[in-house]
């Protein structure tokens, strides 16, 4: 979603172009629009760090010709807005009538290609723009989670892209490229997505510290790029909540963490004692204890997975043990399972690694 923008982009206002996100006039009408559309990138030369994608649409720009594209890659990596930067740019103000956006996993079905895709496609599209510059004479219908979408409904969408290939251009974006059907990705060009590297995300989130005249930690930087696992749109939308939420003047990586819902090192720490006593009982305790403050088991999962990597108590049979049963136990948590079973088969199964370390 969020792409880097370049550092020149932002936050400067000159006497030809007015960064809408630092203007005077438009302060207060962005005082409450959320960070990941007000930074979002608003033309292609802003997006950043994905040259490939950003030489290619360039050139498509140029000569008003765009193929069928397949953006794929994690998320927050800008996928999204580089498309609709693409489109703002090619038709200007008459984006809203040239450009269909459906989020495939609410609406994947094959009715959907069948009536709203197949309708908007079939429509004709005049060449000049209202403000009298050439236009392309074609629309563009985004799919975003594409790899949400049906098997009939993507062979349905397939038979679509070929009869409406002079009026429509096709843009899918998912996170597994694996998930699209063969026929419709090899009508596409294709585009990987890298992940932002954590520079990049901690330039982009400085700027948007500057801009927004925040203080942050660097502590509080880690903490976002920790809790984002480079998700810059989550990363942003952490930052925000912070400054609504911060305890004091600064933000610290306490407010991170209890934003993003992160269990205290001291608990999980206080966990692996408890597994060390080799008590079933205490650890029932202390696991319904862990329950009743609304930990959430997928955070402990992921924190425990971390710690237990680290610990030098244990050898490697012992933490291949501990790491195949919660890969088992998270397999079951997806599938709907009770979190307190679960994590007491995981506990249990840590505390007997401890018991037989020395075996």
């Amino acid at each position: 979603m969020q792409a880097f923008l370049k550092t020149g982009n932002l936050g400067t206002v000159s006497k030809d172009k007015v960064d809408p996100g630092t203007s005077k006039g438009n302060k207060e009408k962005n005082k409450h629009v959320p960070w990941v559309e007000k930074y979002r990138p608003r033309c292609v030369d802003d997006v950043a760090y994905q040259e490939e994608v950003v030489v290619v649409l360039k050139k498509s720009l140029q000569g008003s010709d765009l193929p069928n594209l397949l953006f794929y890659g994690p998320p927050g990596t800008g996928k999204t807005s580089t498309i609709l930067a693409a489109s703002r740019e090619l038709f200007g103000d008459m984006f809203k009538t040239r450009v269909l956006e459906l989020n495939a996993s609410d609406e994947r079905g094959i009715n959907v290609i069948r009536e709203k895709v197949k309708t908007f496609s079939q429509q004709s599209a005049s060449s000049v723009r209202p403000d009298g510059k050439p236009c392309p004479p074609f629309k563009i219908v985004i799919l975003d989670e594409a790899d949400s979408m049906t098997g009939a409904a993507q062979a349905a969408l397939r038979r679509t892209m070929e009869k409406q290939s002079k009026t429509t251009r096709f843009c899918l974006i998912c996170n597994y490229v694996s998930r699209i059907i063969e026929p419709i990705a090899s009508r596409c060009a294709k585009f990987r997505f890298k992940p932002l590297t954590e520079d990049i995300l901690v330039k982009r989130l400085r700027q948007i510290c500057d801009n927004e005249e925040i203080e942050c930690d660097d502590d509080a930087l880690t903490g976002l790029l920790y809790t984002s696992e480079g998700d810059l749109r989550k990363a942003i939308t952490f930052l925000q909540s912070a400054t609504r939420l911060k305890s004091g003047d600064r933000i610290t990586q306490a407010d991170i963490y209890n934003i993003a819902g992160v269990i205290p090192n001291d608990v999980i720490d206080s966990l692996l004692t408890t597994c060390r006593f080799n008590s079933y009982e205490k650890l029932q305790n202390f696991v319904q204890d862990i329950m009743n403050e609304g930990h959430p088991a997928s955070q402990l999962i992921l924190q425990l997975h971390d710690t237990v990597v680290q610990l030098d108590e244990l050898g490697d049979k012992q933490k291949s043990v501990v790491m195949e049963k919660l890969a088992v136990v998270d397999k079951c948590l997806m599938d709907g399972a009770d979190e307190f079973l679960q994590l007491m088969a995981l506990c249990s199964t840590i505390m007997q690694q401890f018991c037989c370390k020395n075996i």
